[in-house]
């Protein structure tokens, strides 16, 4: 017998018979600081793809629009943003046309959201599984992340789409995209690790999510240019990580955009520190996860 779940103290052969051979393990809790264990996850990475998948499936499953909703949401919010902070409240641009500075900023932060809020309820929605099947739980969240990509590709595609329309051509800069795309990963999984294993024991997590993701958006450089926010006070914004998300997308593709500066390794911080407290956050309450959820 295979057991995978707990930490082995002590292994024996006995032999039961001339032909019968087995090997006894005496599996024993593990005590003290959690071990993230990452060796294992890593081996059982194909079970997050498996996952990514099979979400990625059911999402769209007996929708009328399908896929296509990954195209109408980020369409829909640029117009209401035009309508209202370039309509309305003319909120100062710096040389790039509206829409494509808002776009640039819709396809990453509509992925953040979107993999924080599956990943809130990805052990919720998987009691099933989990109650019933052992593996790496981390894998998860993971998958909810790694699943997310696909509806980022698709705003991605007509970002690039819109790009071509207004005449703005690619440069080498785009070769520091894929930085800026696994760094909203890594913080959407950072977040997601916290609120999901909150949410086993306080369902209320789920549902003050869109309260706080909103609030967030509005810190965030989403509608604005971060230049509105005073210099002393820059420092500050730039703990948000998606503000250097959305501030490298800008400088990747839209000429006249200032490069992320100095100020956004205090991001890059906050999500190491996150993250990292996420996993062991989440590692501690991982034995509980059966019998709660």
């Amino acid at each position: 017998m295979h057991v995978l779940s707990a930490e082995f103290q002590n292994e024996r052969s006995c032999t039961f018979g001339p032909q019968v051979k087995a090997v006894i393990i005496e599996i024993r809790p593990s005590s003290g600081w959690p071990r993230l264990d990452l060796g294992e996850v890593w081996r059982h990475l194909q079970i997050a793809r498996i996952l990514a998948i099979r979400d990625i499936k059911v999402r769209y499953k007996q929708s009328l629009v399908g896929i296509g909703w990954a195209v109408i949401q980020p369409l829909f919010t640029m117009l209401v943003f035009v309508a209202i902070f370039n309509g309305i409240v003319k909120v100062p641009m710096e040389g790039a046309p509206y829409q494509l500075f808002v776009m640039c900023a819709l396809a990453p932060w509509l992925y953040f959201v979107h993999s924080v809020n599956t990943t809130t309820s990805c052990l919720v929605a998987n009691q099933t599984l989990i109650t019933r099947v052992y593996f790496p739980r981390l894998l998860l969240p993971i998958s909810a992340v790694v699943g997310g990509l696909v509806d980022f590709l698709i705003a991605f595609a007509v970002l690039l789409v819109m790009l071509a329309s207004y005449g703005q051509a690619l440069t080498a800069k785009i070769i520091f995209l894929p930085f800026f795309v696994a760094f909203s990963m890594l913080n959407a999984l950072a977040l997601g690790l916290w609120l999901s294993a909150l949410n086993v024991q306080y369902r209320d997590v789920f549902h003050a999510l869109p309260f706080f993701t909103q609030i967030m958006m509005f810190l965030s450089p989403v509608a604005y240019p971060s230049s509105l926010i005073p210099e002393k006070w820059q420092w500050l914004f730039l703990l948000n990580p998606m503000a250097t998300v959305i501030n490298g997308f800008r400088w990747v593709f839209l000429e006249g955009q200032p490069a992320p500066g100095w100020y956004s390794l205090f991001s890059v911080a906050v999500v190491g520190v996150v993250l990292l407290g996420g996993l062991y956050f989440f590692r501690w309450q991982e034995d509980r996860f059966a019998d709660v959820v």
